[in-house]
């Protein structure tokens, strides 16, 4: 019998980011990374960049529940980035780099909402993400996918997103392929 994958959609920050550590979850089997919550069809990379399209950077996470759960998917989400900034993470600033969840169905929408409450326990500042429904998802160009994978020595990459890999293999090592 098939396995029955299920989807997720989260952004917070750089795509590059959340790719490479949703890339290393047990249960994950592909992680490509896009725009979503914007008016523009068929986005570019450089029109999102200039922030009038309305899309965020995000990445669609397809993923086997039978081995990791909704939640935890979310728990990592909390933990790898900062979702009490508005519109930036880090030295990422604009409303592209907006924290967000893209809920596929009322389900997710709801466990959205429970973790985000739960999470908020261990901020101090309030939690900014939006919870939003998808409507549709672009996939980015070839040469953002697998970014962090193909070019590990890039300054960007070492400096800000390999951080997030070792913070996500660090807290959640039973996680970790």
């Amino acid at each position: 019998m098939e396995p029955k994958y299920e989807k997720a959609t989260l952004g917070g920050g750089c795509f590059w980011c959340l790719e490479a550590v949703f890339e290393q979850v047990k249960g994950v089997v592909d992680v490509v990374s896009g725009y979503a919550g914007g008016h523009v069809e068929k986005p570019t990379y450089q029109q999102v960049c200039t922030g009038s399209t309305g899309h965020a950077e995000v990445v669609q996470i397809t993923y086997d529940p039978s081995i990791v759960s909704y939640e935890a998917l979310l728990d990592i989400f909390w933990t790898i980035h900062d979702p009490t900034t508005l519109n930036r993470q880090g030295a990422d600033v604009g409303t592209q780099y907006r924290s967000v969840i893209f809920y596929h169905n009322e389900n997710q929408k709801e466990m959205a909402q429970r973790s985000k409450a739960q999470a908020q326990q261990r901020f101090n500042a309030p939690i900014v993400t939006a919870i939003a429904p998808l409507d549709k998802f672009w996939p980015a160009e070839a040469y953002h996918q697998d970014y962090f994978r193909k070019n590990p020595s890039h300054g960007y990459c070492h400096a800000v997103v390999a951080p997030k890999v070792k913070k996500f293999k660090t807290h959640f090592k039973e996680m970790a392929k």
